[in-house]
């Protein structure tokens, strides 16, 4: 799926800053930082208008937080026909690299009566392909 129709499919207009957080996104098929996301972007949108595209694709579920260990976050692309599907993520304590694991479903865990859950995160941490070459 393409940018436009990622954006298309969540409702959400096309604009120059919105497409150019996803080309990033896709091209790099790895978690980033929304700093190494703005480098990659070479300045072509100015703080503001970047981190209300930013926040608008995180909040739409297209963009999701990778949060490890007391490392800087990272944001990886969802499964934006189904961003609801939970899934799990690699990573990589050699080059830091984090990966979403899509074909990885995360199990359900049975809670005691009255628990509720709203996430579940699950993170495999090892060596990552290139790693082990």
């Amino acid at each position: 799926m393409g940018v436009a129709e990622i954006l298309s499919f969540h409702d959400l207009k096309r604009t120059s800053c919105r497409e150019g957080i996803l080309e990033v996104m896709l091209v790099s098929k790895q978690a980033l930082s929304e700093n190494v996301i703005r480098e990659q972007l070479n300045g072509h949108f100015d703080r503001t208008t970047f981190y209300r595209s930013f926040k608008t694709l995180e909040a739409k579920r297209i963009i999701h937080k990778v949060v490890i260990d007391n490392l800087p976050v990272k944001y990886a692309l969802g499964n934006t026909l189904n961003p609801k599907k939970m899934h799990a993520h690699f990573f990589c304590k050699d080059c830091n690299s984090v990966e979403c694991l899509n074909n990885t479903p995360i199990p359900t865990y049975p809670l005691p009566d009255g628990y509720t859950y709203s996430d579940t995160e699950v993170i495999i941490k090892g060596s990552c392909a290139k790693c082990n070459q």
